[in-house]
């Protein structure tokens, strides 16, 4: 007993065939240009203009919470920075110039800045220092 797996045409046809857009606004919007190259797709500014990654700042109490954390990270010991109200730019500059104080590598992920090593007390000085309310967090 054999099986077929040849479909009529009539199914491949409807699963081959892409929707057709008869319009420039069914494509989604200006991707790119000649006049000033490329364009954010969210608020169609030219990328060195967008504005939206510039006004998320996250909504919090204001308040630095330093943490040291170990845990899921390899038995590494890293220092995480959260709930500081600076906008995506400025927490980048931030993060870069903590980095540079304590003279380790680390990262921003998705609002938390990561330091390399067991840093609380020196970041939360350096925090204070720059003008923001920072506490100890955790144990």
């Amino acid at each position: 007993m054999a099986l077929s797996l040849v479909a009529p045409i009539s199914v491949f046809k409807r699963l081959c065939v892409a929707k057709k857009t008869t319009s420039l606004s069914g494509l989604g919007g200006l991707v790119f240009s000649t006049d000033t190259g490329r364009h954010c797709p969210d608020c169609s500014q030219p990328l060195d203009a967008c504005i939206c990654k510039q006004l998320l700042i996250p909504a919090g109490d204001g308040i630095a919470r330093v943490r040291r954390e170990s845990k899921g990270r390899g038995g590494k010991t890293v220092t995480t920075i959260s709930g500081v109200p600076l906008a995506e730019a400025e927490l980048k500059e931030l993060a870069s110039a903590l980095k540079r104080r304590c003279g380790t590598g680390g990262a921003l992920k998705e609002g938390v800045i990561e330091i390399q090593g067991d840093h609380v007390q020196l970041l939360i000085d350096e925090l204070i220092k720059r003008g923001f309310k920072a506490k100890k967090s955790g144990g």
